[in-house]
């Protein structure tokens, strides 16, 4: 079987498995787990914040930076495909009592400060206004683009001016930075918190983080434990998560197999394949989505639909140009 639904399917190599049985660990609640501190001051070096907390999961990393940066009723303006509003079963309104004002990205979900200009409302006697801005990079939804720090920072300097907030959803932040060649820092520089995970591209069997002012994580840590994400010896996952980050040096890698997934596909008649920017393949059928990938799956490959005609195909750490290879050719018999 090729699995390419996710880049979330990867199983921890042998070295990470070790490393979570030989983890030094201790109570995270009361703050004295040292393999959790070492992943939380590595990463907040990395993305150029003053802290970070490890969090068990991308969707608790994002709510819990709603809820502090902002008050209950207030706006939040997202995406209108992000998966922040999308894919995380209404939590803005269930956790931190938000209400979700969409924006339109255009094809590659690049927020202008256009949008945010016409989105924004100021607080008034009538409407609770726009507590908070959020952001994502790679968009998923929209097939892994990779945005330039450049846009990152115009939405956020109209957002700064209006005195709203800025959270960055980095799931695959590193895959973004990867294929700008710019350091990830660069691209978080700008907002006020940024979440990442390091079980998507990077390996990590569980885990992400979630970095910003030493403030901010103070009131993130409470708020984490409200959530119930408190945890006592979790440096054992912690761990993995240590060497996971080693493994952001190769997601160029994943990279160039999506593009020669991209390539195999296209060249298959009933398929079109848009040209990949990140490690997210998506792909139009002429049969439907649903349909198409029973077929597949019969082949031993699996996708995932992301639309009536659209699939969407994942390459990770697990898989190699010859699993690629392998991939193209039994979907060409199922085409």
């Amino acid at each position: 079987m090729i699995d390419l639904r996710s880049d979330t399917v990867t199983k921890p190599s042998p070295t990470m498995r070790e490393a979570a049985a030989d983890a030094e660990v201790g109570d995270d609640v009361y703050g004295e787990d040292p393999t959790i501190n070492d992943l939380e001051s590595t990463f907040a070096e990395l993305v150029d914040k003053e802290g970070a907390l490890f969090v068990p999961s991308g969707t608790m990393g994002n709510q819990i930076a709603a809820k502090v940066h902002t008050e209950a009723g207030q706006e939040v303006l997202v995406e209108r495909e992000s998966h922040v509003y999308k894919w995380e079963l209404g939590g803005l309104a269930q956790h931190a009592g938000l209400q979700a004002r969409t924006i339109d990205g255009g094809d590659r979900g690049v927020v202008t400060p256009d949008a945010v200009q016409e989105g924004y409302v100021e607080e008034d006697d009538h409407r609770p206004g726009t507590g908070l801005l959020c952001l994502e990079n790679t968009h998923n939804s929209k097939g892994g683009t990779a945005i330039a720090a450049e846009r990152i920072d115009a939405a956020c300097e109209t957002a700064h001016d209006h005195g709203v907030s800025v959270h960055l959803d980095g799931a695959r932040l590193f895959n973004a930075a990867a294929a700008l060649e710019v350091d990830a820092a660069r691209l978080a520089r700008e907002v006020d918190s940024v979440m990442c995970c390091l079980s998507k591209g990077l390996g990590a069997p569980v885990g992400s983080m979630l970095a910003g002012s030493e403030a901010f994580v103070e009131s993130a840590r409470r708020v984490r434990k409200l959530f119930g994400g408190g945890m006592r010896q979790a440096g054992m996952i912690a761990a993995p998560g240590l060497l996971a980050l080693e493994n952001r040096e190769r997601l160029a890698e994943d990279h160039e197999n999506a593009r020669r997934l991209a390539e195999g596909l296209e060249a298959i008649e009933g398929l079109s394949a848009r040209e990949p920017e990140t490690n997210i393949v998506l792909v139009e059928t002429a049969d439907p989505a649903e349909a198409f990938l029973e077929r597949c799956e019969r082949e031993d490959v699996l996708g995932v639909p992301f639309g009536e005609h659209v699939v969407r195909f994942c390459t990770h750490l697990d898989v190699d140009t010859d699993d690629i290879d392998a991939a193209v050719r039994r979907i060409e018999r199922v085409a």
